[in-house]
């Protein structure tokens, strides 16, 4: 579970980051992301019905992204909004961690740097 520093929870923060946040797409998922001018970064995930209408499978696609970005290790002071797409659906772990890690290894690394 992501520490509670580490959770973007307020309405105004998520729709900050949904309407004004650059877009970054993989496979299985895109994440919008935007600078937030703190000392650490903060993640909502979101899984909609639309992915499966069972809450189990939702809740469990959201427990593995929670811990693919806890492992992960990104510059600090930004915004993610991580956003699934229906093909993630029957993943697994790997396969999920392995799109997450080339969208921040090759594609958030330039909007980061910018």
């Amino acid at each position: 579970m992501l520490s509670s520093k580490n959770r973007l929870r307020k309405k105004r923060d998520i729709n900050k980051v949904f309407k004004s946040g650059k877009t970054v797409a993989g496979r299985f998922i895109f994440i919008k992301i935007i600078a937030n001018r703190l000392e650490n970064n903060r993640f909502a995930f979101v899984v909609s019905t639309k992915i499966s209408h069972k809450a189990v499978v939702r809740n469990k696609i959201k427990r593995r992204l929670r811990e693919i970005i806890k492992r992960l290790e990104v510059e600090n002071g930004f915004d993610f909004m991580i956003i699934a797409k229906p093909l993630i659906v029957g993943k697994n772990f790997q396969e999920i961690k392995q799109d997450i890690d080339e969208i921040f290894n090759f594609k958030i690394n330039k909007i980061i740097s910018k």
